[in-house]
């Protein structure tokens, strides 16, 4: 049996401190941490090599069996302490596995129908949870302008529940975001996801390539945001919010480009 960590002074697990609490370190090294043996298992299935994985003894078989396959790849696998795992984890009550894994952004695709914009969402939950829910209504990929928070922060990570492997996420000026939508064969049309007003989103039709921009929880979308949009929508509330959860509109959007590319928008369908 490989010898036990029982240091939380030892070197790596203060790198993996390091990568869980400060952006320049991710940014540095250009790896991050999934926590837990689900996220671990996912990025073993999209194939994604661990730099470095720690375990407890009490990991359960299916943890093992993840340890086991990571070996079998020549990956650096350290037999931790419980405490020596809670003090390298982010979460409270760590479930026996970590692991470092380079940040291999996946590439843009040049042929993309669905692109999502997240301008200044800076909550990590709700960032997370955007990721996770574009990647579920298939979006090709989402681009993050300045002032959004960093999308491979420990509570990004979670939220996001493996789509980090899934999905082309890159951090883009506006720039290379403007020429990424606009120069190529066919501009994708943009839409702005407007609190305040503009189409009902039922009512656009969202068959076509697009790009959806969806603002910060504080403020919205930015003037640069706004000035790349030709169409704002927005999703009617009858109660009295000014505005839903970023994540939530977001989803509702996305499942709307869903819904409408299986069966039309909502002026096209036929009366009973």
């Amino acid at each position: 049996m490989a010898a036990m960590i029982t240091s939380t002074h030892n070197p790596r697990v203060q790198w993996v401190r390091s990568l869980q609490s400060q952006p320049q370190a991710r940014r540095e090294h250009q790896a991050f941490v999934v926590e837990g043996v689900r996220l671990v298992e996912e990025a073993l299935e999209a194939g994604w090599l661990a730099q470095l994985v720690f375990y407890t003894e009490d990991l359960p078989p299916r943890g093992q069996k993840i340890v086991d396959a990571y070996q079998e790849k020549g990956v650096k696998t350290e037999l931790v302490a419980p405490h020596v795992l809670k003090a390298a984890a982010d979460t409270g009550t760590p479930q026996g596995i970590l692991a470092v894994l380079p940040i291999q952004r996946l590439p843009l695709p040049q042929h993309a129908g669905l692109v999502l914009i997240a301008d200044g969402v800076r909550d990590p939950g709700n960032l997370g949870t955007i990721l996770r829910t574009a990647c579920a209504a298939g979006v090709d990929a989402v681009l993050l302008p300045p002032g959004s928070t960093d999308a491979f922060a420990p509570k990004v990570v979670r939220a996001g529940m493996g789509a980090h492997m899934r999905i082309s996420i890159h951090t883009l000026e506006w720039r290379d975001i403007e020429d990424y939508l606009f120069k190529r064969e066919l501009p994708l049309k943009v839409y702005l996801a407007d609190a305040s007003g503009g189409m009902y989103y039922t009512s656009a039709d969202l068959r076509a390539p697009l790009a959806l921009i969806i603002g910060g929880e504080a403020e919205g979308a930015g003037s640069e945001a706004r000035s790349l949009a030709v169409e704002s929508i927005h999703i009617p509330m009858p109660g009295k919010i000014e505005s839903l959860n970023a994540a939530v509109a977001t989803a509702i959007l996305l499942f709307e480009v869903v819904r409408q590319r299986s069966y039309g928008p909502e002026q096209d369908r036929k009366s009973p």
